[in-house]
């Protein structure tokens, strides 16, 4: 395929050159010579210095991590390579729909920039130099995001030749959740190392008071609490709390989704607050210094495996782009949760829409095996129980099922808390904490 190809135009002036010089010869007529001369001279000027290479033309973002609701920049480069001034280049790129492009122009255009990037932009192209369409706006949504792919067509030699279109590949983009401001105060049921500075349940070595008791053998002296000791004629000493890490599970429910997304500042999915979620209590668990890994209740189980520090939470970030909902008919339970994938002194942070029957029954049997289980409920308040709707009756009577089956949950000793940020679990982090140190009655 040729790189460059002759337009209309310059069919145009060759047939109506000829037709002249035709005429000329058969009817003897000099004034015809005279009318093809300058189609004929001016087609042969234009014609001089012909393009031979094709336009370059690509894509470039500023910075590929981004943040939902920050900003994004990025441009399509068009250039001459050869020796030949591009009269015309037309431009065309697509953008995610989740990246909303504020302003696109080309920076030497006089007319100001606009917002639409479904459109061709036009513009001119000097010989040997490149020109930017520059891209500027902001992110709606976390995921994985593309910038392009880019086309552009070039017509050069006063409109005669046009090249065959190029394209570019499209760049892309991560843009990370926004991180819902979470805080948890309260203890962990079990802590399991002696590296972290999650305050635990357990007495032991710690900054954290835990009351007065006798004085035993192996105590330190420093311990020694001297005005009880004065007092009661007795020595006692200070008991403490240990401090531990702690090992959290993040367990996402991509059984189902519900409710429509509508980024950064419109309403949220369960999706959405799933991985916002997701994110904030990793965060959270990460910056005590506990141990965080995340698993996927669905087809693919995904799995990331615990860990601590900056590099882990950069990694949940990673994971957590990835994330989509994944229905299939078979239960998922046992292709999940293999054996020994999670720890006895674990909590698990379920982050459920409770859409899906097999959801409450993966919380049941996980209370059933002893595990400390803190059910997260991200359905969104107005979504309904599926993608298409319900009606009104038919709603009321799915949220009763919805309502009766968290009951249930909670007789299961599930406790089922609604995600609202800074605060959510803390009451049911300490009542999970209250039974983990209750004592057991034994048989």
């Amino acid at each position: 395929m040729p790189s460059w190809a002759p337009t209309r135009a310059l069919g145009r002036a060759v047939l109506l050159t000829g037709l002249l010089l035709l005429g000329a010869v058969l009817l003897g007529r000099v004034d015809l010579v005279v009318l093809a001369a300058p189609f004929a001279l001016g087609t042969a000027y234009a014609l001089r210095r012909r393009p031979v290479e094709l336009p370059a033309v690509s894509v470039g973002v500023d910075d590929t991590h981004l943040v939902e609701g920050g900003p994004v920049t990025a441009a399509v480069t068009v250039g001459a390579p050869g020796p030949v001034t591009y009269d015309l280049a037309l431009v065309r790129t697509r953008v995610s729909p989740w990246l909303h492009i504020e302003r696109a122009g080309f920076a030497t255009d006089r007319e100001p920039p606009v917002a639409a990037v479904d459109r061709p932009f036009v513009t001119t192209v000097p010989a040997a130099a490149a020109i930017g369409l520059d891209l500027a706006g902001r992110t709606r949504r976390w995921g994985r995001h593309q910038v392009g792919p880019a086309g552009v067509r070039a017509a050069a030699c006063d409109g005669l030749l046009v090249s065959r279109p190029v394209f570019a590949t499209a760049e892309r983009v991560r843009v990370y959740p926004a991180t819902d401001p979470f805080e948890a105060v309260e203890a962990m049921p079990r802590a399991a190392g002696l590296v972290g500075g999650h305050r635990s349940r357990r007495p032991g070595e710690g900054g954290e008071l835990a009351g007065v008791r006798i004085f035993a053998p192996g105590d330190r002296l420093r311990r020694i609490d001297w005005r009880v000791s004065l007092r009661s004629r007795q020595l006692h000493v200070a008991a403490t709390l240990s401090d531990r890490d702690a090992e959290v599970v993040l367990l996402l429910d991509v059984l189902a989704e519900a409710g429509r997304s509508g980024g950064i500042g419109g309403p949220a999915s369960v999706l959405d607050t799933t991985v916002r979620a997701a994110a904030a209590i990793a965060e959270h668990y990460l910056h005590r210094g506990d141990r965080v890994s995340l698993f996927e209740y669905g087809l693919s189980a995904r799995r990331l495996r615990p860990a601590t520090g900056r590099r882990q939470y950069l990694t949940v970030l990673e994971w957590l782009l990835d994330v989509e909902a994944d229905a299939f008919e078979h239960e998922p339970f046992d292709h999940v949760f293999g054996p020994h994938l999670l720890s006895a002194d674990a909590l698990v942070v379920v982050l459920t829409p409770l859409l899906e029957d097999r959801s409450a029954e993966m919380l049941a049997r996980l209370a059933r095996a002893g595990r400390f289980v803190v059910a997260v409920d991200t359905l969104p308040p107005a979504a309904p129980a599926g993608e298409q709707g319900l009606p009104q009756l038919a709603h009321r009577l799915w949220r009763l099922d919805r309502e009766n089956t968290i009951g249930q949950l909670r007789e299961h000793g599930v406790p089922v808390v609604t995600w609202a940020g800074s605060g959510s679990l803390d009451l049911v982090l300490r009542d999970v904490a209250r039974l983990a140190t209750a004592p057991r009655v034994g048989r």
